[in-house]
């Protein structure tokens, strides 16, 4: 047994024993069978609302800019759409894909547990999606393990107090604790969430971060703090999870705003900055993800510039690389594709 593997078993029993509960909603897709191997490979994806997922899938009309930058819409475009093609089924329904979970315990309502597909936001139904859904492919596609990924996301939260780690000083951010507490009851509860597990363990494989907007609405605290927070946020994590070599993927703050010079450009230097830093350790790798941004008119939400327009391609293409960034980590090969 690894020493991951051993840490991971002293959480799961410390979960149990603080009686996690969780309600799972009746209408997940039915997870069938463990389709990959044993143990279950861990990754986490935390953040703020760009985490949670804002990308449109389906939704049209005048509230949607009449479907511009869906997912339905990239994959009709004949020049894109084999790109997208195995995001649907042979019967042209969103694609559940076994061998990858999700979790994902949003600010109010229950607990969304099930099969990798679309879903697993804080909206209602399966019509929005956020990078796990890309990520979980790639991820899936490379390992023969089960994977599970554990989605602690909320919307509006900054690094600087929300989510404020304990090297850093001051309170802890009840965020930072929450999304601790979310981990261990994700473990503590696969066989109840995942009814297919087969007991027979899991390692904690990656930490993935993409967040920045709120910290960046704040140039004369928190822009100036970030670079130093996150490297104390990787570190407080490890430690905390007892995984010391946990690795980590940085996703850059996204955005129309990040081309411009000034606070927005001084928040990404800070998250590159992060990632390089020796107090690291190493294993952190900084994704850029600026060259991902679609125009407004282009997108289903024109008006919602911190959501980056909702254009699926958009949250598409973070997922990807969010993905290959954590698979270059995971095959000691930066930057795979």
């Amino acid at each position: 047994m690894t020493n991951t593997t051993a840490s991971l078993a002293a959480i799961v029993a410390a979960a149990i024993v603080s009686g996690a509960a969780l309600t799972v909603p009746a209408d997940r897709p039915d997870p069938q069978r463990q389709a990959g191997k044993s143990p279950v490979k861990v990754f986490i994806l935390a953040g703020q609302s760009n985490m949670e997922g804002q990308g449109v899938a389906d939704l049209d009309g005048k509230d949607y800019n009449d479907g511009k930058g869906t997912l339905n819409a990239l994959m009709r475009d004949p020049v894109g759409a084999a790109r997208y093609r195995h995001l649907k089924d042979a019967s042209g329904r969103w694609a559940v894909r076994h061998d990858v979970w999700v979790r994902y315990k949003p600010e109010q309502g229950p607990v969304k547990a099930g099969p990798l597909t679309l879903g697993f936001t804080p909206y209602a139904g399966r019509h929005h999606f956020g990078p796990e859904l890309q990520f979980g492919h790639v991820i899936g596609d490379a390992l023969a393990n089960q994977a599970l990924l554990i989605k602690t996301a909320w919307g509006g939260k900054s690094l600087y107090v929300d989510f404020r780690p304990p090297s850093s000083g001051g309170t802890v951010g009840p965020y930072y604790t929450r999304m601790l507490a979310d981990v261990r009851e994700a473990l503590a509860n696969l066989k109840a969430d995942f009814p297919s597990y087969d007991g027979r363990g899991c390692e904690l494989a990656g930490f993935v971060w993409y967040h920045g907007w709120n910290d960046g609405c704040d140039p004369q605290h928190a822009v100036p703090e970030y670079e130093q927070n996150l490297v104390n946020l990787i570190r407080d994590v490890r430690r905390d999870l007892k995984a010391p070599r946990l690795p980590v993927v940085i996703g850059e703050l996204t955005g129309p705003w990040v081309t411009a010079p000034g606070t927005w450009a001084d928040l990404r230097r800070a998250q590159s900055r992060a990632a390089s830093r020796p107090a690291v350790g190493g294993r952190v790798v900084f994704v850029e993800t600026h060259d991902f941004v679609r125009k407004p008119e282009d997108s289903p939400c024109p008006g919602h510039g911190h959501h980056e327009f909702a254009n699926a391609e958009t949250y598409y293409l973070v997922g990807d690389a969010l993905g290959h960034g954590m698979l270059g980590l995971l095959t000691g090969k930066a930057g795979v594709r």
